[in-house]
């Protein structure tokens, strides 16, 4: 099977990790935008970041034959720093219509501010003015009233939940968001948030239709093969096929696909790769004899 995984913060992975997914399976991926683990202190350290996931990381996925993809947003941990937060409001359309931005994200409520709501609303307008979907991040704390205000928000605003993923989500949020029409999307960590057994039993309770499997995985303990491990252990305990291609593949690409720059296409025939290019300089190998697409030293899908 082939595998996407929509949510990913590659910036904080090795490219061993690389190797690994695409071994795995996984075709394509999306980096949203977040924090770093500690606060930023300038626009211009924003500004880099999403310099970076436009640029360097699509080039090292791609020498690995994944497609990369992203999501750029001021995240709403960061939020609270209002003067900050302006300027980088400023920086935004300059990168939301770059060619591998598939999504205003990842946005929404941390400790449900009112910095957090000013510049989450802020935001969603600039969905509509880009008319790209909108990736939303629900608080780790209080998360069932922050995912419900979250939509209540989005509908305050008239934003089409069709193009509306709402991300991080659990047994207590699921059947409200996919009641109210979203994408309900689920990370799977080894000890917290989703875990692997019980997204299966999500999966077998409410069908796969709106559902996407990811993993999140971080500069934390976290595990980049979550999404195709899940995914087998789905299997394992008897969900159809076809929902799991549907979780872990397809609604993913429906969902970021609305963006138009998401496409099957992009890697149906494999992502072409040639590792003795270099970008800005920059190679991802350390000695290792440079392959290409074809090659017998990298794994094909």
């Amino acid at each position: 099977m082939k595998f996407i995984d929509p949510h990913i913060h590659m910036t904080s992975r090795t490219t061993s990790d690389y190797e690994a997914m695409q071994k795995a399976g996984i075709v394509a991926i999306i980096e949203p935008a977040f924090w770093l683990g500690q606060p930023r202190t300038e626009a211009g350290s924003f500004k880099d970041y999403f310099s970076s996931i436009v640029g360097w990381e699509p080039f090292r996925a791609s020498q690995f034959g994944i497609k990369h993809y992203c999501t750029i947003g001021l995240n709403s941990k960061e939020a609270n720093n209002v003067e900050l937060s302006e300027k980088v409001m400023e920086l935004l359309p300059l990168y939301a219509l770059k060619d591998n931005v598939v999504a205003i994200g990842e946005i929404g409520y941390d400790d449900q501010t009112e910095a957090e709501d000013k510049f989450f609303r802020a935001q969603i307008e600039l969905a509509k003015e880009v008319e790209l979907p909108i990736m939303v991040h629900t608080p780790h704390r209080d998360k069932k009233n922050g995912t419900l205000r979250s939509m209540d928000v989005l509908e305050e605003h008239k934003f089409d939940p069709s193009k509306v993923v709402i991300d991080h989500n659990n047994e207590e949020t699921v059947k409200s968001v996919l009641d109210r029409g979203f994408w309900a999307a689920f990370t799977i960590y080894p000890k917290t948030k989703m875990g692997s057994e019980r997204m299966v039993e999500i999966v077998r309770e409410y069908g796969s239709e709106r559902i996407i499997v990811d993993s999140s995985a971080d500069w934390g303990v976290s595990d980049p093969l979550s999404v195709p491990k899940t995914a087998n252990l789905m299997l394992e305990k008897g969900i159809p096929e076809k929902d799991v291609h549907t979780t872990c593949y397809q609604n993913a690409l429906s969902a970021y696909g609305q963006s138009g720059n998401m496409k099957e296409s992009d890697w149906s025939d494999g992502v072409n790769y040639d590792q003795s290019i270099l970008y800005g300089g920059n190679s991802v190998l350390r000695g290792q004899e440079p392959a290409k697409s074809g090659s017998s030293n990298i794994v094909e899908n």
